[in-house]
């Protein structure tokens, strides 16, 4: 294993400490925990609080989105594993503002239970609390049965969405309506061309042939639905937008904005690649694009690979997404 880290034990620990010491100004530890980042900028009081949480090693996600327009604090625990129920509920303490928190995250087995229970904790202390879960990636379950879909990058246009909202002192319901809203617009999957490695672990977390690709790998190394020979960036572009198409079809007309999302080792200049084919298919539809976004913003360490992801955008969406937004690893200047 060759990674540029000291102990493999303090890699979230020192990743944490670097961040708040690179951006001390928008983002800061709760009460020095390295488990817990908190925005460390002014928020409107009354404001609904918005969380995430999940395990290290996809940043941007989780702990990039903390800021103004989008996060009040996220939670994490070691690589690809979720934190305490007790993190949980500390930082859903410190994120109130008299409004309640809306709880908005990936649907992953260990963060629904210690969310569960985080939730109960804080409800003592008369914090209202609800929940969203993010559930785009269509290769992880059939459409009947998309409940059980894993989250993945599309939870960034949630993130920027239900911000947007509770910056407008929405009140908790109208922000978790439109979280559901925005989650129920978009799709995600993703490819992946080679495995990555967990610190502590020490070695690949799966394997595969140097001219294979697997379709629809999870940002946890899960199965995908198929392997094939390595393809080209236009027949990657073309079958993700066709099993998207599949799933949540688009018309003429219609209005999108697409994430072109690098894995952790796929250089900018593939993805946009990528995102030119994209978008010629989507013009040939008839189909605008809003806002793209193209670059990392949801990783696996150092996984080569992409995901795409469509959310299709009415007034209300599109509004939202246009309103201010930044935090240290993520900004709409160039909307």
């Amino acid at each position: 294993m060759k990674k540029i880290i000291n102990k493999p034990e303090m890699f979230v620990p020192e990743m944490m400490e670097g961040i708040v010491a690179a951006y001390g100004d928008k983002v800061t530890l709760l009460n020095g925990d390295f488990r817990i980042l908190v925005r460390n900028t002014p928020t409107k009081e009354g404001k609904v609080g918005i969380v995430t949480a999940g395990g290290s090693g996809h940043l941007p996600v989780f702990l990039g989105y903390v800021g103004e327009g989008l996060l009040d604090g996220c939670a994490v625990g070691n690589v690809f594993a979720s934190p305490s129920a007790q993190k949980m509920a500390d930082m859903i303490k410190a994120c109130d503002r008299g409004s309640g928190v809306l709880c908005l995250y990936g649907n992953y087995g260990g963060d629904r239970m210690n969310f569960d229970m985080a939730c109960e904790m804080v409800e003592m202390d008369d914090i209202e609390t609800q929940t969203v879960l993010v559930s785009d990636d269509v290769a992880s379950s059939p459409k009947e049965t998309k409940e059980k879909r894993r989250g993945v990058a599309g939870m960034v246009y949630a993130f920027k969405i239900a911000g947007a909202a509770a910056e407008r002192l929405l009140s908790l319901d109208e922000v978790a309506r439109i979280a559901k809203k925005a989650l129920d617009a978009t799709r995600t999957m993703g490819v992946a061309l080679s495995p990555c490695i967990v610190p502590e672990v020490g070695k690949p977390t799966f394997s595969i042939k140097d001219d294979e690709i697997e379709v629809g790998m999870g940002i946890h190394g899960e199965p995908g639905i198929e392997i094939r020979p390595m393809m080209s960036a236009n027949e990657v572009a073309s079958l993700i937008l066709e099993k998207i198409q599949a799933d949540a079809p688009l018309s003429k007309g219609d209005e999108v904005s697409v994430m072109v999302n690098g894995l952790g080792a796929t250089p900018l200049e593939e993805l946009l690649i990528v995102y030119r084919k994209v978008h010629q298919i989507l013009s040939d539809m008839g189909v605008t694009v809003f806002m793209p976004h193209i670059g990392e913003f949801a990783t696996s360490m150092e996984m080569a690979g992409l995901s795409i992801t469509v959310i299709k955008l009415d007034e209300e969406l599109k509004s939202l997404l246009s309103e201010p937004a930044s935090s240290p690893f993520y900004t709409n200047a160039n909307k």
